[in-house]
């Protein structure tokens, strides 16, 4: 008979059933590895707690609260807009990450209003707060 991905099986021994222990006196052995007498061959005794972990785990820091699976945007100031573009620039996030200004790979960028501006720019695919709207707006600058 030819071998094919249809009939093929482990070799005879290859594998062996799982031992169940503590599942009664016909499965094999009594005291289920658990050893003789004693509070720890009882049942109700946690296993870390019969390692002497309890401490160990109660004494470790945790992290708490809460942290969000979204990103979140880089942030960019009007007033950095002012340093480092020209008038009647396009400001894009790929312009923004040239000039160094955010990480190459940020997935968003927010404007936010902190500064001054004094000439018009044109923002392009970035998010913009209400303040650098009005800032950017009352230079003739727009946001598309």
């Amino acid at each position: 008979m030819a071998i094919s991905l249809s009939n093929l099986r482990p070799g005879k021994g290859a594998k062996s059933d799982k031992k169940r222990v503590g599942r009664g006196l016909g499965s094999k052995g009594t005291t289920a590895g658990r050893g003789q007498k004693g509070q720890s061959s009882r049942s109700g005794v946690g296993g870390l707690k019969r390692l002497g972990m309890r401490h160990t785990i109660l004494a470790t820091p945790k992290n708490r609260g809460f942290k969000s699976l979204q990103d979140k945007s880089a942030t960019i100031s009007v007033g950095d807009l002012e340093k480092t573009t020209i008038a009647s620039e396009m400001v894009t996030p790929k312009v923004l990450a040239k000039k160094g200004l955010i990480k190459a790979g940020e997935r968003s960028v927010k404007v936010l209003g902190d500064g001054e501006i004094t000439h018009a720019i044109t923002i392009k695919g970035c998010e913009v707060s209400a303040s650098a709207k009005d800032k950017i707006e009352k230079m003739g600058g727009k946001i598309e």
